[in-house]
C-alpha cells in the first residue's frame, strides 16, 4: 500500500506544530505519511518571521508579515510554553516571562530544529490554488516555485491549511482619509514606533493591537495616543498623554472629529481593525468562512472541515493559548490522519459537533469564562492523543493574574513574572522595566 501524502499550507507556529506531530510519531518508530510543507516565505516562523517589507514581497506576493520591530510578547510566556519542549531547554536558563519577537523565534526556531524537520519544507512556495477531485478522492494543489519562477501541480490525499489569520488587513473607510494631510497605516504595515516620536498619533480599534501599538508609540515617543473605540473603551488607567474617545465620524485636513462632537489635530492614523480568516487559493467548496471567535464555524473539532474531512485547518480560533494549542491540534489532526482517531462520516454529526461548540461559547461573554473556555478545549484535544499532557489549569491561572497585572498598571504589566506550568520554575524578574528596555535584541534580553 503506498504512503499517504499530506500538503501542509504554511510554516509558522501551526504547520511547524503539525510537522512536529508527525516528526514525532516517526520517533516513536511509526510509519508516517510522505508530508510535504509550502511556505511563502523564504524562511520559516510565519508572523514570527520579521521583515522590513510591507505591502508586496520581493516576488510581488502581499507581505504575510504582521509584526513590528519591538514587539514583545503581550501574554505571559508561560501560557504559550511547548510541553515537549521548555524555555529552560531552549536557553539552558529560566528566562523573563514576557520575551521580545526576537527571543520567541529563536525558541520556536529551537524546536524544529531539534526536531529536523526543514527538509519537508519547500520555501519561496505559494499555493496558487487547491481542489478536490470528487472521483480521485484526492486533492489537486498548485504550486508556484519563486525561484525557478514556475507553476506546478501536485496531488495530496490530505490538505491542512495553516497559513494563519493575523495577515490580510480588514481596512475601513472614513469619510476624508483620501484628503488627510498625514499617514494612514493598517497595524499590519506598521513596523516602527520610532517613525511617530514627537507626533499625535490616532489609533482606531480597542483590541490588543490598539493598545499594544499604542503603548509602542507612547514607549518611543509619541507626542499623544489618542485611541478611538466603536463600543466600549479599553477602560485602563494610561498615561497622560493617552485619552480614549468615541468612534471616528470624519476627517478634515488633519482634524479628526468623534461621534461625541470632540476633535483632536493628529499627524497619523493606525487603523488596528482587525483581519480577515481569507484563502484566496481555495474553491468555496473548501474554504473556511468564518469570524475570529473561539469556535471557529464549520470546524468539527476546531480543526476537520465539516463539508469535507480530508481537509483540516490549524490555528483558526481567536487566541488565548497560542503554540501549545496549535499543538493539541496538531497532534489531533495526526492521529486522524494515521487512523488513531475515527472522524464521523456524518456531515451531520461533525456540524453537531460545531455548533454545540458555538452555543458553549455564547452561553457567556465574561474573559475568565474564554480562558478558561479555550483551556479545556486544549485539554479536549490532548485528552485523545500522546501530547505530553500539561497543567492546563495553571496555564489559565496565569492569564487570569495577566489579565488583573494589566488593570494595575497598564504600561508596567511585563514586569511581572510567571511560574512555568512545564517545568515548575519561576521566571526572574526582567533585569530592566519594559518601558526602559528600548533595546529588544536577544542578546540583551538574556542578560540576566
Amino acid at each position: 500500500m503506498t504512503r499517504k501524502k499530506i500538503a501542509i499550507i504554511g510554516a509558522g507556529p501551526s504547520g511547524l506544530a503539525q510537522l512536529r506531530a508527525f516528526q514525532s510519531a516517526a520517533n516513536n518508530g511509526e510509519e508516517i505519511p510522505e508530508i510535504t510543507c509550502f511556505e511563502k516565505q523564504s524562511d520559516w516562523g510565519g508572523l514570527w518571521n520579521y521583515t522590513w517589507r510591507t505591502g508586496l514581497d520581493e516576488h510581488g506576493e502581499p507581505v504575510h508579515c504582521s509584526m513590528y520591530r519591538y514587539l514583545w510578547s503581550n501574554g505571559p510566556k508561560e501560557g504559550l510554553e511547548f510541553a515537549d519542549y521548555s524555555f529552560e531547554e531552549h536557553f539552558g536558563k529560566q528566562i523573563a516571562s514576557f520575551p521580545p519577537r526576537a527571543v520567541l523565534f529563536d525558541y520556536i526556531e529551537g524546536r524544529v530544529k531539534k526536531a529536523d524537520v526543514r527538509k519537508w519544507i519547500r520555501f519561496n512556495s505559494p499555493i496558487r490554488w487547491v481542489e478536490y477531485n470528487e472521483d480521485a478522492g484526492n486533492f489537486t494543489v498548485t504550486v508556484h516555485d519563486q525561484i525557478k519562477d514556475s507553476s506546478y501541480k501536485e496531488d495530496f490525499d490530505h490538505v491542512i491549511c495553516a497559513s494563519g489569520h493575523f495577515s490580510t488587513p480588514n481596512v475601513p473607510f472614513y469619510k476624508g482619509f483620501d484628503t488627510f494631510n498625514g499617514r494612514v497605516l493598517h497595524a499590519h504595515d506598521f513596523r516602527d514606533a520610532r517613525e511617530f516620536a514627537g507626533k499625535d498619533v490616532l489609533i482606531l480599534g480597542a483590541s490588543y493591537s490598539a493598545e499594544d501599538i499604542g503603548s509602542q508609540c507612547w514607549k518611543y515617543g509619541a507626542r499623544s495616543i489618542t485611541t478611538s473605540y466603536r463600543s466600549a473603551p479599553m477602560g485602563f488607567d494610561w498615561p497622560e498623554n493617552w485619552q480614549e474617545v468615541p468612534a471616528l465620524e470624519c476627517v478634515d485636513g488633519n482634524t479628526a472629529t468623534f461621534r461625541d462632537g470632540s476633535q483632536k489635530q493628529v499627524d497619523a492614523i493606525i487603523l488596528c481593525t482587525g483581519y480577515k480568516h481569507f484563502f484566496n487559493f481555495l474553491p468555496d467548496d473548501l474554504r473556511l468562512k468564518t469570524s475570529n471567535r473561539l469556535a471557529s464555524a464549520d470546524l468539527y473539532k476546531g480543526v476537520v472541515y465539516a463539508h469535507n474531512p480530508k481537509m483540516f485547518y490549524l490555528g483558526m480560533q481567536d487566541q488565548w493559548f497560542t503554540f501549545n494549542m496549535f499543538d493539541a491540534q496538531a497532534w489531533w489532526v495526526r492521529d486522524a490522519i494515521m487512523g488513531k482517531i475515527q472522524v464521523p462520516a456524518d456531515a451531520a454529526a461533525l456540524l453537531a459537533d460545531v455548533a454545540a461548540r458555538e452555543a458553549r461559547e455564547d452561553a457567556s461573554d465574561d474573559i475568565k469564562y474564554a480562558i478558561k473556555y479555550q483551556g479545556d478545549y486544549v485539554k479536549e484535544l490532548i485528552g485523545e492523543t500522546d501530547y505530553p499532557s500539561f497543567d492546563v489549569d495553571g496555564a489559565c491561572q496565569a492569564f487570569y493574574q495577566w489579565k488583573a497585572h494589566k488593570g494595575q498598571d497598564i504600561m508596567g504589566f511585563r514586569n511581572n513574572s510567571f511560574r512555568s506550568v512545564i517545568t515548575g520554575t519561576m521566571a526572574p524578574v526582567h533585569h530592566t522595566p519594559w518601558k526602559d528596555a528600548l533595546d529588544d535584541s536577544l542578546e540583551v534580553y538574556l542578560q540576566n
